[in-house]
């Protein structure tokens, strides 16, 4: 049986970008076959000069090939698309970035792309991740929550829009920067979740100094200008407190619920509190109320309540809501988020994964409910 190239590419046409989760057929990557009796060459434009992941591609492209019948040797000539090829992978992926140019701002639309997360029938469930306070350990919460879900079978998605205090690529350990498509920017995959911050863009020790209009832009495209791919869940980490940034995002993702984190401790339930009524107050619902800290374990298996006690129960029963974890403190939680080893990936057995594993089965059973602000009682 004599090997022809429509079955060389039919055999690719499986064969996904690591990155964009398209067919390479599709995306016009495939720029030529050449057989020679039992030996293929296979020509692959890759989307940019210097492609981080041309040697996965490389594999995936060996492998389908080498598995048709007649088939012994397989090398492939790699090439880069041109401009007008990258182009046409954007238009495909993301439309046309000009093609709401001119229109008067709405919930979700700006003067640019409209935000996909916004619009009418998408799926997505936006995730707020607030607190009233720094220093609760809000990150924390959602790397390993994105985490969970991404082991639960889900398309995630983390925003970083902790502008000042950026710390999602650091605490998921991601190795290298968004790859950009003709402006189109694609962002980084680790552990299962897609994420996009401030901290591919600035130094670390870099202070960010902007105003209210340059933050709400930033904003704006990490929203529009990444190409997300509908996710299931789109986790959002805010900025502590109450500021231009969680006003932005309550405008630009209307539909969005909102997880508070606290610590045990009265004090920073007080303040988280106030984030809560904030959402109330631009009509996100407040969904539940994490408990971060609760207490930690000593090699004497007695639980010590460093930070106190009855923070989280005290501020969900004063929101109406449900307390749907209380996250341990353990060596390794921190270690794993200072050094990008979250603890939800390395270690799920652990106590604290365990809780995230649970808080995200309760996220994904307790879907939104048709009310449009958070039924929030004030005691």
């Amino acid at each position: 049986m004599t090997l022809t190239e429509a079955q060389i590419l039919e055999a690719l046409r499986p064969v996904e970008d690591p990155e964009l989760h398209r067919s390479i057929v599709d995306l016009g990557m495939v720029r030529s076959t050449t057989i020679d009796g039992g030996q293929v060459q296979v020509g692959i434009d890759l989307t940019i000069s210097g492609c981080p992941l041309r040697n996965e591609i490389h594999r995936r492209v060996t492998e389908a090939v080498s598995a048709l019948d007649g088939v012994r040797v397989v090398t492939i000539d790699f090439g880069v698309m041109s401009d007008t090829q990258r182009a046409q992978v954007r238009q495909m992926l993301h439309g046309d970035p000009a093609a709401t140019a001119g229109s008067q701002p709405t919930h979700g639309h700006s003067q640019g792309r409209a935000i996909p997360f916004a619009q009418p029938g998408n799926r997505t469930r936006a995730l707020l991740i607030a607190s009233g306070k720094g220093g609760v350990g809000k990150s924390s919460v959602t790397a390993n929550l994105g985490i969970a879900l991404a082991q639960r079978g889900h398309s995630v998605a983390v925003v970083d829009a902790d502008v000042w205090g950026f710390s999602i690529p650091r605490m998921l350990g991601v190795q290298q920067a968004p790859t950009v498509i003709d402006e189109m920017i694609i962002p980084p995959t680790t552990h299962g979740v897609r994420c996009v911050s401030m901290g591919f863009f600035a130094r670390e020790d870099q202070p960010v100094i902007w105003r209210g209009p340059m933050l709400h832009k930033a904003l704006e495209q990490f929203l529009t200008d990444v190409f997300w791919d509908d996710p299931d869940y789109l986790l959002v980490d805010l900025p502590p407190g109450t500021g231009d940034i969680s006003l932005s995002l309550a405008q630009f993702l209307p539909r969005s619920e909102a997880y508070v984190v606290t610590t045990p401790n009265p004090a920073a339930q007080r303040v988280a509190q106030r984030s809560a009524f904030m959402f109330e107050q631009v009509k996100i619902q407040v969904k539940a109320v994490i408990e971060n800290m609760s207490w930690f374990t000593g090699d004497d298996g007695k639980r010590y309540l460093l930070f106190g006690s009855g923070g989280g129960a005290e501020l969900a029963k004063r929101l109406n809501v449900d307390l749907i974890g209380q996250i341990p403190m353990t060596i390794g939680l921190r270690e794993g988020s200072d050094h990008g080893q979250p603890i939800t990936a390395v270690d799920p057995q652990s106590p604290p994964a365990v809780v995230f594993a649970e808080m995200a089965e309760w996220i994904e059973i307790h879907k939104p409910s048709k009310r449009t602000h958070a039924e929030l009682v004030i005691n």
